[in-house]
């Protein structure tokens, strides 16, 4: 390791940053939170990340956009997701107070902008690693279902784009081995057509991507082949494969349990249940969404904008026979 760290507190780009196990409470593709603490006596520098040590050898970033992972192996750093545009020389500066080995692969989970847009930033040499369909989504550049009907600006655009990954998979995908061992899944549709799963077997982690974005209502892009029909599905059998692990990285929220997951793949499956029934009784998904509230066990889980939910349920509803 680079430097003694302490407590959870790392120095990266200037700025002391806290790793707080509980926080993280914000929702897919926002802005990050304003820190809680006493302002510094100078401002800190722009797209500063907090960093959170998991392991020796792995940690969390959080801050523009989704959470990314660093898994620091022998032969390089694995890196999962890239952040939004402009976070990805901070990501490089604060791997860079971690360890001198170079950056050698990131995976991207999804084709979201929050997760991907950083890539450009990255060395050509760099291997960029995903699920096939989300190679696809990154070049279509798709508008996000619920957040916009327009497309972003991509940084992709062009012949010779960095960051489109160029390795693939289709179920499972293994890199590495032994302590060094990173598996990739994909359980099908969820939040995209094309999350994956990144497993860290040695640390008994995983990497859930926005599949498991925080306990919230999820996203579900039906425009990059999201599906609110097959997302329980999906959770479940993501829940009944990845065992043995202890650990999960959620999209946007802290790091929970497995337990956690396997009560997000119930919710989410009430959620979808409640839709459905909806839609039998003649309800319309407007009125549906403005009269459902999580409750019981998950109380605690957010809603989200009502507007935003009813075009969610409204796809319920039209994959619903």
């Amino acid at each position: 390791m680079k430097r003694e760290i302490a407590l959870g507190v790392l120095v990266v780009g200037g700025a002391v940053m806290m790793a707080c196990a509980g926080a993280g409470d914000s929702e897919p593709m926002a802005e990050p939170a304003e820190s809680q603490a006493a302002p510094p006596a100078e401002a800190p520098p722009e797209n500063v990340v907090e960093v959170e040590r998991l392991e020796d050898n792995l940690f969390v970033f959080r801050g523009g956009g989704g959470n990314s992972a660093a898994f620091i192996t022998d032969n390089g750093v694995v890196l999962v997701d890239t952040k939004l545009a402009g976070w990805g020389q901070p990501l490089i500066d604060a791997i860079g107070e971690l360890t001198p080995k170079p950056i050698t692969t990131i995976i991207n989970t999804h084709a979201h902008f929050d997760h991907v847009d950083g890539n450009v930033e990255f060395p050509a040499t760099v291997e960029f690693v995903a699920h096939e369909n989300t190679q696809r989504l990154m070049r279509e550049n798709n508008p996000v279902r619920g957040l916009a009907t327009e497309p972003r600006p991509s940084p992709f655009d062009g012949p010779d784009a960095n960051g489109i990954p160029e390795r693939t998979f289709t179920d499972t995908l293994t890199l590495g081995s032994d302590a060094d061992r990173v598996e990739l899944h994909y359980f099908g549709r969820s939040h995209t057509g094309g999350d994956a799963w990144v497993l860290f077997p040695a640390l008994r982690v995983v990497h859930a991507g926005d599949a498991f974005p925080n306990k919230m209502v999820p996203i579900i892009d039906s425009n990059n082949g999201g599906s609110g029909v097959d997302y329980p599905q999906t959770l479940k059998k993501a829940s009944d494969t990845i065992t043995e692990v202890d650990r999960v990285i959620t999209g946007h929220g802290p790091v929970m349990t497995r337990q956690d997951l396997s009560d997000y793949a119930a919710f989410v499956a009430g959620f979808v249940s409640d839709a459905q029934a909806a839609k039998a009784a003649g309800t319309s998904a407007a009125d549906f969404i403005a009269g459902w509230e999580p409750s019981g066990p998950y109380a605690e889980y957010t809603k989200g904008p009502a507007e935003r939910l009813a075009v969610y349920a409204q796809d319920i509803y039209d994959a619903t026979p």
